[in-house]
């Protein structure tokens, strides 16, 4: 009894550090970025669910420094790897030397790559071929490597936050779509109103920033883990989250006509359940003990983005895959109030 009770005060102890989190890591994230709130909170959400996140946007949109700030407000190991087109998986992964040991034998030594930290940032991963892209793979799924048939497992919390240039840029390769499915979220990184830059040039120009300070741990950052998963949702809107991903696929009977227009590729189940643990993560970083579909329908677009494949009729068309997304929202009844 003593032993649950424990548990409870610890886990009500992490969501009320959670609730106030919030404006704290604005605060501190607001020494060196400017705008792009939405950015943030995706990325914030992602973090808390325990969720890998790709960053899309144009070169010079301060995405490196974006990843490393947040890193630094979790106190994270911070690891990054820039891809390029001759990089190599035991780049990533790390790979065996020959050693002279003590005794004067030689030894087979295994020499930890970049992967091994907290927030790993994959910076341009489509400007490198898919096999090294490939090399990311069982760390994101597994946390953990396997190097000459040894398997190496990743210190916790790992997330990699990879950024990519739009595909339309010359030396660009689209990511596999195996690979695409293990990002919780694509967030879209874009260029920031007038008053925001004239701000960035300002600041970026004048002083040295602040520098941030860490509010949390690693600990703490698992310890969130398991209370976002223990956050309440009624099951008419996890319903509503596995419906939205079903009718993105053009192959199902009762598949909407402009997704049998628009969309080659659907989005598998592993969408639904990242709208549910997006969800559930941005009713705790609002305040808020229980999802709701409005949580819901705030994380669509990042959780879809890279999962609906647009035809060629719809890009003959001119049609986006946010578009896609927003029919979807209009088709797909929300849940009858209980």
């Amino acid at each position: 009894m003593s032993t649950e009770l424990d548990s409870f005060q610890l886990e009500q102890q992490v969501v009320e550090m959670i609730r106030g989190s919030r404006s704290r890591i604005d605060k501190e994230l607001s020494k060196v970025i400017v705008g792009q709130a939405e950015v943030v909170e995706q990325l914030l959400i992602s973090l808390f669910a325990g969720g890998h996140c790709l960053i899309t946007g144009a070169p010079g949109l301060a995405k490196t420094l974006l990843v490393r700030s947040i890193a630094q407000v979790f106190h994270l190991e911070f690891r990054r790897i820039q891809f390029t087109p001759d990089l190599m998986p035991a780049d990533i992964t790390g790979t065996e030397i020959l050693e002279q040991a003590s005794d004067g034998h030689r030894r087979m030594q295994f020499v930890k790559g970049p992967i091994f930290g907290n927030v790993i940032l994959a910076d341009e991963i489509n400007r490198t071929p898919p096999k090294t892209q490939a090399a990311l793979l069982e760390a994101m799924q597994e946390h953990q490597v396997t190097v000459a048939g040894q398997r190496y497992v990743l210190e916790e919390p790992f997330f990699v936050l990879a950024t990519q240039n739009p595909i339309e840029m010359e030396g660009t390769y689209p990511l596999p779509e195996a690979q695409l499915d293990r990002f919780m979220f694509n967030v879209l990184i874009d260029y920031l109103p007038e008053d925001d830059e004239v701000s960035v040039v300002k600041q970026t120009t004048s002083r040295k920033p602040e520098p941030i300070a860490p509010l949390f741990t690693g600990e703490d950052v698992r310890r969130f883990h398991e209370v976002v998963k223990r956050v309440p949702i009624a099951d008419e809107v996890v319903r509503y989250a596995v419906r939205l991903s079903a009718a993105s696929r053009p192959g199902q009977d009762n598949s909407p006509p402009f997704i049998k227009d628009w969309v080659s590729w659907g989005a598998g189940t592993r969408a639904a359940q990242y709208m549910v643990l997006g969800a559930k993560a941005r009713a705790l970083l609002s305040g808020r003990s229980l999802a709701t579909v409005e949580d819901i329908r705030a994380v669509v677009y990042p959780v879809l983005r890279h999962r609906v494949l647009v035809s060629y009729r719809a890009e003959a068309e001119g049609v986006t895959v946010d578009q896609v997304i927003t029919r979807l929202l209009d088709h797909v009844p929300l849940p009858k109030p209980a």
